[in-house]
Formats: C-alpha cells, sequence, structure tokens
C-alpha cells in the first residue's frame, strides 16, 4: 500500500476517533506512537495529522497533537456564526431530504435516546456526531457546507463540556427529535426555527457549565 494511501486510511480513522469523543483534551497524538500502533511508519501518520491540523481538527506542539484549545470567549463567537448559518443549512438539508437519510437520522436518534437511561455517553457522542454529519450531508451549498465544517473544533469543545450533563443531555435529544420531525416534513421554515433554537440552547449549556 502507498504513502498517499495509507495516510489516507490512517485520516480517516483519527477523525472518526475525534468526532466520536474517542480523542481527549489531555490526550496527545504523536505520530510514532500511532504507527507503532497501527503498524505502519511515522510519515503516512505524520501526514494524516498535519492535515487534521490544517483542517482545525488539531493543533501542532512541540509533544504531539492535541485539540484545539479554545477559550469560552473564542467558543462563544462561534456560537454567533452558528445562529446565523446553520439555520439556513437546516432549511436546505429539509428541502433536499431523501428517505435513506431521513432512515439514517432517525436511527442516531434512536441510538441516542437508549443513552438516557444507560449513561453511555461515548455512545452518545458517537450517535450525536451521526445525526449532525447526516443532516449536514443533505445541504446542496457546498460554501456553507465547509464554512460550517471549519468550526468543528467549536462544536467538539461545547460537546465536551456539555454532554455528561443530564440536563444538556435530555435536551439535545428533544431538539434532535424536533428536527428529525421537520426534516421527516421537509418542513423548511420549522427546520429553521428548530436549529436556531438548538444552536441557542447549545450555548445556554455551555455558558451555565462554564460558568460564563
Amino acid at each position: 500500500m502507498s504513502r498517499q494511501s495509507h495516510r489516507d486510511r490512517i485520516y480517516d480513522l483519527l477523525l472518526t476517533r475525534i468526532q466520536n469523543g474517542e480523542v481527549g483534551w489531555q490526550d496527545r497524538l504523536v505520530d510514532v506512537n500511532l504507527g507503532m500502533e497501527l503498524g505502519v511508519s511515522r510519515m503516512p501518520v505524520r501526514d494524516a495529522l498535519l492535515q487534521l491540523a490544517a483542517e482545525g481538527y488539531l493543533v501542532a506542539t512541540t509533544r504531539g497533537f492535541t485539540l484545539p484549545s479554545l477559550t469560552p470567549a473564542e467558543v462563544l463567537e462561534v456560537f454567533e456564526l452558528r445562529r446565523l448559518l446553520e439555520p439556513r443549512a437546516a432549511a436546505m438539508a429539509a428541502q433536499a431530504m431523501t428517505p435513506e437519510r431521513l432512515d439514517a437520522l432517525a436511527q442516531a436518534v434512536e441510538q441516542a435516546q437508549g443513552t438516557l437511561g444507560s449513561g453511555d455517553i461515548p455512545l452518545f457522542f458517537r450517535a450525536s456526531e451521526r445525526f449532525r454529519s447526516g443532516w449536514l450531508s443533505m445541504v446542496p451549498n457546498r460554501a456553507l457546507l465547509d464554512t460550517i465544517r471549519r468550526y468543528m473544533a467549536q462544536v467538539q469543545t461545547v460537546r465536551l463540556t456539555t454532554m455528561r450533563d443530564p440536563v444538556s443531555h435530555a435536551v439535545v435529544i428533544a431538539g434532535q427529535r424536533e428536527l428529525l420531525a421537520a426534516f421527516a416534513a421537509r418542513d423548511v421554515v420549522g427546520a429553521s426555527d428548530r436549529m436556531l433554537r438548538f444552536v441557542v440552547e447549545g450555548e445556554q449549556a455551555f455558558r451555565r457549565l462554564a460558568a460564563i
């Protein structure tokens, strides 16, 4: 397998770990260690890590790569962008929704719902990421989609701050269910309005738990 193929495979693996919440702020991703774990040389691992850093998922330090460490003020600034952009994106997704994508979203919501009883936060994290990635994949405006994806570090910061909180846990799932209903009905206005409330609820939870 070529170095490019190794890099692409490792990139996909590490991105999945990040999006599933398997990488925390305390973790350091080191190319040599990951190469040993994955049975490859350090160079394709480093290429993948550098790509993730260029896309904003990681930052390079003298001792490996870590998740970006955003200040509360930086997180709140991105919430302003999300309030402007994500309602429009949700409206577009509702208009473009397919039965197949809707089924996938419904499965993600049901999986998240099950974690209310089990308390399985990693599963909740994965299900929430599948729901977000799923509806975003239906947004036809690529410039809008690329812009939203650029602030993944902020989304990760908010999740790591709020998802272990029982109140936030329940609020997120209720929001997902209402968004799912709007997507199923192809309700453009309803999807936009609910997404705005969803973002506002996330900001309120972050402010409460970060004591802002």
